[in-house]
């Protein structure tokens, strides 16, 4: 697997089964007596599941983490993944969280790390509306069909984009499928600045015309 390819697998959008919310920023601190609980929920998948695409992607013996003290408190994890057989590393960190503050940390840097190589990155562009919370400030169990409906959508758009990009897509597909096969790969090469910024099944099918 080469090194777009790599990319392109590891920031495939998450099945609707590994994904979760949990509520962020509520009106707690602003609300009137007679307010209800309202909150953001956000979306996020768990560690394991951070674990299961690199072991996946890039096999078990083809990544590592390893992690570091971060500025005060907080920690860095390293994620390495062997690339013909160098290493790269990419990092990020993350501090003390209120619950199992040591274990949470780890776990946030690992995630955060893993965003660095396109894993779950898109799950910080699904913007859901404020609401309205249960008795224990808890998501509804009636919005999880709403929140699962909205996931689908940005995951739609991480994987196919929409108008953006759609025109290069376009252009560069039409041209690809006119010149001969021995001329693609050249092309590609001379267009990969803008194949990289592609989303991913429209650089991925992109590609793989490129080598039909």
């Amino acid at each position: 697997m080469d090194t777009m390819d790599l990319f392109t697998s590891l920031c495939e959008p998450f099945p609707i089964e590994e994904v979760s919310w949990r509520v962020g920023p509520t009106n707690e601190k602003r609300k009137k007596p007679d307010d209800p609980f309202r909150g953001q929920p956000l979306c996020y998948v768990d560690a394991r599941t951070v674990m299961d695409r690199l072991d996946s992607v890039c096999g078990a013996d083809g990544w590592q983490c390893s992690y570091s003290a971060g500025v005060g408190s907080s920690i860095v994890c390293n994620i390495g993944i062997r690339l013909a057989g160098d290493w790269l590393w990419k990092a990020d960190g993350a501090g003390a969280t209120d619950m199992e503050a040591d274990k949470g940390a780890l776990s946030d840097a690992f995630k955060r790390a893993a965003v660095r190589w396109g894993i779950g990155r898109y799950l910080y562009e699904v913007k859901a509306p404020w609401l309205e919370l249960d008795e224990r400030k808890n998501i509804r169990e009636a919005d999880h069909a709403r929140l699962r409906t909205l996931h689908e959508e940005y995951a739609r758009k991480a994987g196919w984009g929409d108008e953006t990009g759609a025109m290069a897509y376009r252009l560069l597909l039409a041209d690809l499928k006119r010149m001969p096969p021995e001329a693609r790969d050249e092309f590609v090469r001379a267009n990969m600045a803008l194949i990289d910024r592609m989303p991913v099944q429209m650089r991925k099918h992109l590609l793989q015309q490129a080598k039909a």
